[in-house]
């Protein structure tokens, strides 16, 4: 056992290395502080949600990749000069709350030095940023010679002359993983540098996709420095920040008190394990969190997870899982579809709370220069195990487990279009939510964390030599439950050309997502190289950079969730449809959810049902695992 994993087993929790998502109220003001009425207090807070939100339409709209146009892989919003989140972006919840570490990260480097015209790039994975491909913008905002903020973006750039087009996971250090561009001033008092410019787009592959999804995220950062100067200027910088404050404070007291409403203790999620370091593959990574409530606060301790890895399956603590800590927090105690959650905005004050232990060394907190790129399916199994960790204590707002796994995929190949030399198209591909209370789990969506939009294939077969032949749910029947898990889906790719792949998922096949409640467990998923066909190959998970010939085909089968609660309580009639639907077969609708249908299959047979179904309870209460 590791010295970290024997850690995993002390009771309680070191609060003194815990660190908070968020920055506090306590700070230095450049602006007075003054009343403001709650119908003013409205308009303003309804108008910074509304420039974050013209922020990322903007960038979506204008962007060039189809990872930030049509997955929509960014995050927007303002903040002040200290990096407390005013307002933010309804987009990916991968960017959710990292703009503030991208600001404590070039104020290392800068320490407030700005002026009105600066543009700052940024990406350096141990000063803040979420991980390398994920470039930050950030445009100073002034009133009169005060620096009150940042207006500042994140987006996932499509290449970023990394070792392998797009991404890998075998690399030695962060350097491999792509160009650092560490708080440059790529634009100096209005003025462009173009010596830095030039020496960023000679070293990607896509200097076209890159140059167009730079200034579109340049031009995302510049609307919202016009529409916050617009509102300082109609109601006075004091009151709009005096507003913030106020919805700040406001966020905080709402996160405390569903917080509050929690029974102080302990909670521990069953041990996660990860298939392998994209390395050394057959060796798990072990996931450990507990969950420890203490009045008000909320502490997030992943002691006990496996060491750093030599590869680039390692996470920034910074940029990556501090904002996760705090959407797996908000995202079951402050759900906005729920009435607690309604109208309570996305700001420093919802961080304040939560706080995060990650042991330095761990994979969760790597030590400089690990690699640390291919970070995404780590911080999804995050939350997931949250939910797991609460659900005895929420079992109506939790999940049974979720696919938790960002199966993306980076293709390219030699001989991109206009000025590009390569064509790389970025993929992530869809998996399931885990069955909750009163509802299934929902089917091929990518999941938590990543939760980005679908690439259409259409848009893909354009952008690239690739061909569509397969794109459905996967053919199994989905976990049962009370409510049953979702589905993943399958997807096969034909190449019409010779095509390099890299991927940094995983299938989850020694942990699939676990059932809740008496559900069954959910499956994990596979990548099969030519299925079917003579040479057909099982591929791992994490791919760094393999070669596929023109003619190959690759099919892509998602992570299916976990089902919640037990089958035998399941609606009769929608375990029908899920028959009708060629979902389930007859014989397992017998054998899980103990329903009988009619000799014709027109119907349910409720008297055979119902007398299958007592002897199936009878079996459960000798036997518990019997039924399952």
């Amino acid at each position: 056992m590791s010295e970290l994993a024997a850690r995993s087993i002390q009771s309680g929790l070191d609060k003194s290395s815990a660190r908070s998502t968020g920055v506090g109220g306590d700070v230095e003001r450049r602006w007075d502080r003054v009343d403001v009425d709650p119908i003013t207090q409205q308009v303003i807070g309804g108008a910074l949600h509304a420039i974050a939100a013209e922020m990322a339409e903007l960038l979506y709209r204008m962007a060039y990749s189809s990872i930030m146009r049509e997955s929509r892989d960014i995050g927007a919003g303002l903040v002040d000069f200290h990096g407390r989140q005013l307002c933010e972006s309804d987009s990916t919840p991968m960017h959710c709350g990292s703009l503030p570490a991208y600001v404590k990260g070039i104020q290392r480097k800068h320490q407030g030095r700005y002026a009105p015209g600066d543009v700052v790039l940024h990406n350096h994975p141990y000063h803040g940023a979420s991980h390398s491909p994920d470039y930050g913008v950030l445009i100073p905002i002034f009133s009169g010679e005060q620096h009150i903020g940042f207006a500042g973006c994140t987006g996932h750039m499509v290449d970023i002359g990394a070792a392998s087009p797009g991404f890998s996971v075998d690399v030695p250090d962060f350097w491999a993983e792509g160009q650092v561009v560490n708080a440059i001033k790529i634009y100096d008092r209005g003025v462009r540098n173009d010596a830095v410019w030039s020496l960023i787009m000679d070293n990607v592959r896509t200097p076209e996709a890159n140059t167009g999804d730079l200034e579109a995220m340049i031009a995302c950062c510049r609307l919202g420095v016009q529409r916050f100067e617009l509102l300082a200027d109609r109601y006075g910088v004091d009151t709009v920040m005096s507003a913030a404050e106020d919805w700040m404070d406001y966020a905080e007291r709402m996160m405390r008190s569903r917080i509050e409403a929690l029974p102080d203790g302990i909670y521990q999620a069953p041990v996660g394990w990860l298939e392998d370091d994209g390395k050394n593959f057959g060796q798990p990574l072990r996931v450990a969190t507990r969950v420890e409530v203490d009045g008000s606060d909320i502490y997030v301790d992943l002691t006990g997870s496996n060491d750093q890895v030599e590869t680039g399956f390692n996470c920034p603590f910074e940029g990556s899982v501090l904002p996760t800590a705090n959407f797996a927090v908000r995202a079951l105690l402050l759900d906005e579809a729920l009435p607690e959650g309604a109208g309570v905005p996305q700001n420093d004050g919802v961080f304040r709370p939560i706080h995060v232990i990650a042991p330095e060394g761990s994979i969760f907190n790597p030590e400089y220069p690990h690699g640390c790129e291919a970070r995404f399916t780590q911080i999804n199994r995050i939350p997931d195990q949250v939910l797991q960790a609460l659900s005895g204590v929420r079992p109506e707002q939790v999940t049974a487990g979720n696919s938790a796994n960002v199966s993306c995929f980076a293709y390219s190949g030699k001989g991109g279009q206009g000025a590009d030399d390569y064509w790389v198209i970025i993929e992530v591909n869809e998996g399931s939510y885990g069955g909750r209370f009163g509802q299934d789990g929902i089917d091929a969506i990518d999941t938590l964390m990543a939760n980005t939009r679908n690439n259409p294939v259409e848009e893909l077969e354009l952008s690239a030599p690739l061909l569509c032949e397969r794109y459905e749910l996967r053919d199994e029947s989905p976990a049962a439950g009370r409510w049953r898990g979702g589905l993943g889906a399958t997807k096969r790719w034909r190449f019409l050309e010779d095509t390099n792949i890299s991927s940094t998922g995983d299938n989850r096949s020694d942990d699939p997502p676990g059932g809740i409640f008496g559900g069954h467990d959910g499956f994990g998923g596979s990548i099969v190289l030519n299925p079917g066909q003579p040479g057909e190959q099982v591929l791992p998970a994490k791919i760094s950079n393999a070669q596929l010939k023109a003619g190959d085909r690759l099919e892509i089968r998602l992570v299916c969730g976990g089902g919640y609660g037990n089958p035998v309580e399941r609606d009769p009639g929608a375990v029908f449809d899920d028959i009708l639907d060629g979902l389930l077969s007859e014989e397992e609708a017998r054998q899980h959810y103990g329903v009988v249908l009619l000799p014709d299959r027109s119907g349910i047979d409720s008297a055979a049902t119902r007398s299958l179904r007592e002897k199936l309870m009878e079996k459960l209460g000798k036997d518990p695992g019997a039924a399952g």
